[in-house]
């Protein structure tokens, strides 16, 4: 007797024949959400929705012209699907089994940390030898178009392998850098310029394509200058400048490492979908104000 037939028997009647159905779609939805959840934003993303399609089509087009012949081909190839998507996503799969192997699940913070360790560093290199940098890092909202001006990397976030992508004269110097989690995914990557009127003149293409990249994402975004070696910051289309090593700690791990205060996470998620004005300018206010008090 499965286990199903059990939960069956023990509910009251007619509960169980109600329950057991409803409880196998609710987890083969899950299953499915986080599987797509998974694979959005990979190389494999575009097989695999290119692949759904192809074969929806080839379905509804042998039913609907009554092709009994392909249409039995195809159900029996569906079996075939696993090991297919297990080949067509194997350095996808290989990877997420490697992070679940190096570190433990809840591992995020600690992660962060060595992040923000990693990151203050290469600048504070680059810092003291005046050379630009324009280092983004992603957060919630993903920053795929910007990442497709540059060049892929997915490489792991180093301090020596940061500073010298921006050292003059090397391919990859001309553009901003793009991080997320742990990894940097891009280099050479074109930032948006700001368009915002009352910004100094003084400030130059780097700086406002940090500026830029926050109005549009939630990314924060640190800038080396060229010329002097100041090193600022940008977040949420603010920008604070004249940063010395202990306020950039500072002020990258009240970003990243920044909780819910307490919140739920079902409110957390309420108060992000706010889209009325009054809770973009609410949330933008407390962005701006936990920004303030890091810098």
């Amino acid at each position: 007797m499965s286990l199903w037939e059990r939960v069956r028997i023990t509910l009251p009647s007619g509960l169980g024949d109600v329950l057991v159905p409803i409880s196998e779609v609710l987890v083969l939805a899950a299953a499915f959400y986080y599987l797509i959840l998974f694979f959005r934003g990979t190389r494999g993303a575009q097989v695999l929705y290119g692949f759904a399609v192809v074969i929806i089509v080839l379905m509804v087009a042998t039913n609907f012209f009554r092709l009994d012949a392909l249409n039995w081909v195809l159900q029996r190839f569906s079996v075939y699907l696993a090991i297919a998507l297990v080949v067509i996503f194997q350095p996808e799969i290989r990877r997420a089994l490697a992070e679940l192997g190096k570190q433990p699940v809840f591992g995020g913070a600690a992660r962060e940390r060595s992040l923000v360790d990693h990151v203050v560093r290469a600048v504070m290199m680059l810092a003291e030898r005046k050379i630009g940098a324009l280092i983004g890092i992603e957060r919630d909202i993903a920053t795929r178009l910007i990442q497709e001006t540059g060049t892929r990397l997915d490489s792991l976030v180093t301090p020596e392998l940061l500073a010298s992508i921006f050292f003059p004269r090397t391919p990859l110097h001309d553009g901003g850098v793009i991080i997320r989690n742990d990894r940097i995914v891009s280099a050479g990557c074109v930032f948006p310029l700001s368009q915002q009127e009352q910004l100094s003149k003084t400030l130059g293409t780097r700086h406002r394509a940090a500026i830029g990249l926050t109005e549009e994402t939630d990314a924060i975004v640190v800038a080396v200058s060229e010329e002097t070696g100041t090193i600022s910051v940008a977040y949420r289309g603010r920008l604070s400048r004249g940063l010395d090593e202990e306020r950039l700690r500072r002020v990258l791990t009240s970003v990243l490492h920044r909780v819910g205060g307490g919140k739920s996470r079902l409110k957390r998620a309420r108060d992000q979908l706010d889209l009325t004005p009054e809770g973009v300018a609410k949330t933008d206010a407390l962005a701006a104000e936990d920004f303030e008090d890091a810098s």
